[in-house]
């Protein structure tokens, strides 16, 4: 799984429709409007480097509104959160102790 953090500046008026846009996207798990320097936040989960230039080339930068953006790639996760477990399948929010 190959995981991207891309910041969005998008046009003022155009910041709720380009997040729900990318919200749509396969791929795009989350959208965060935030403060400062960016407008949005995508984070970005893809089964290969192939499907996340895909999404990041193809998809993305078709959304009218988004002025530009900055995409990273991680190449590790710190957290104490197990994430991959919660994305597989069977993930049930109400079993998890």
């Amino acid at each position: 799984m190959v995981t991207a953090i891309s910041l969005i500046k998008a046009a003022r008026r155009g910041i709720n429709v380009a997040a729900q846009k990318l919200a749509d996207i396969e791929g795009i798990t989350e959208v965060y409007s935030v403060a400062g320097k960016y407008d949005l936040i995508a984070v970005i989960r893809a089964p290969s480097n192939e499907k996340m230039a895909d999404i990041v080339t193809n998809h993305m930068l078709t959304i009218e509104g988004i002025i530009d953006t900055e995409t990273m790639i991680a190449f590790r996760c710190f957290s104490r959160h197990d994430l991959e477990s919660m994305f597989s399948i069977g993930f049930a929010p109400e079993n998890r102790q």
